[in-house]
């Protein structure tokens, strides 16, 4: 039986037409994103709505509209993309908390960073509070952009002396041949995420001269052993593509004062077939360690265009079917011996 639906009513105030246009979006673009990821339906006169739906998802969208109208008091010039992530910081779920509002922002030389959601809330506390931290889950859940964003903060604020970034140099599915240049340049393109993000939260310039000081170190996982790397901020990216053995090599690398920040997706293999990805052995192995954390990303915490969230979901979707039909496949094999 259908739940009744609630004409949910109320005013956005002080009405100034500026902000209550950008907050619309053109054609009311905003309004109708709204309406589809919460499945309600939006009705306005002005700065009076009127919201209809279930009860739960019409106060979770008031309480949505309410913090977007703040956000364009600022001067925020809201695009879809910003009421998407708005939308994402919580999925209906967590929007439908009151009073829940991220606790942790990250400063850095360019920009402030706010954890958007729960996980995302939950990934940075866990990074300022451990020494050793997993973030596992699909692209696009912001594991790398925040590992970068605490890296540079630490930096910043002078409690580590470098920034390691490591990544192994394995490609996805196609062989790239010989690559010219010296180290860095050979494996600068396998580390442009964690570039970009550097560029973005300290500048081309700035970059550029703490790499030439060596205060951030390019290094590949290949080139780690042997090494103990004390006061440093350390980010293994990519790491589903690491074995057994160089995951155990890179963790064991860690010196006193240092932070590691390890990310992946155990769902994006590009290992040779039959070698088994360290990053989905270390979570087996070292689950129930006091003093590393694991924090595990879904479909629903990914903050790039809403379609990658529906691919990510679809592939996961697909590889349960594809699960459920090798396990009955077992089963009859199995019941196809015991009658013979």
């Amino acid at each position: 039986m259908n739940a009744p639906l609630e004409h949910h009513r109320f005013i956005l105030e002080p009405f100034e037409a500026r902000r209550f246009a950008n907050l619309c979006g053109q054609f009311d673009e905003h309004l109708r994103l709204i309406e589809q990821r919460l499945a309600i339906e939006i009705r306005n006169r002005g700065n009076q709505f009127e919201l209809v739906g279930d009860v739960q998802r019409t106060q979770t969208a008031e309480r949505l509209l309410r913090r977007l109208y703040r956000e364009t008091h600022s001067g925020t010039e809201l695009t879809p993309e910003i009421v998407h992530l708005f939308l994402q910081e919580s999925g209906l779920e967590d929007i439908a908390l009151p009073g829940q509002v991220p606790s942790v922002t990250l400063k850095t030389r360019k920009v402030h960073i706010t954890p958007r959601g729960t996980n995302q809330q939950r990934y940075v506390k866990a990074i300022l509070d451990n020494d050793i931290n997993f973030g596992i889950g699909p692209a696009g859940t912001g594991k790398t952009y925040l590992a970068v964003a605490c890296a540079v903060d630490a930096l910043e604020r002078e409690q580590v002396r470098r920034i390691l970034l490591v990544r192994p140099a394995v490609e996805a599915g196609e062989k790239l041949g010989f690559l010219p240049g010296d180290l860095a340049q050979k494996i600068d393109p396998y580390l442009r995420p964690l570039y970009d993000a550097l560029y973005e939260m300290l500048g081309f310039e700035q970059v550029a001269k703490l790499i030439e000081k060596q205060v951030i170190e390019i290094a590949p996982l290949a080139y780690m052993r042997g090494r103990t790397l004390n006061n440093s901020f350390i980010i293994l990216d990519e790491s589903q593509n690491t074995t057994l053995e160089q995951m155990k090599m890179f963790l064991t690398r860690i010196g006193f004062g240092s932070t590691a920040v390890i990310t992946g997706d155990v769902t994006q293999v590009d290992l040779p077939r039959g070698t088994k990805s360290g990053l989905a052995h270390v979570v087996e192995v070292l689950r129930d360690v006091p003093g590393i954390s694991f924090t595990h990303f879904k479909a629903k915490d990914v903050v790039r265009h809403p379609l990658v969230q529906r691919i990510v979901e679809a592939y996961d979707r697909h590889e349960q079917r594809l699960q459920g039909q090798d396990a009955s496949a077992g089963e009859r094999e199995r019941n196809h011996r015991d009658a013979r």
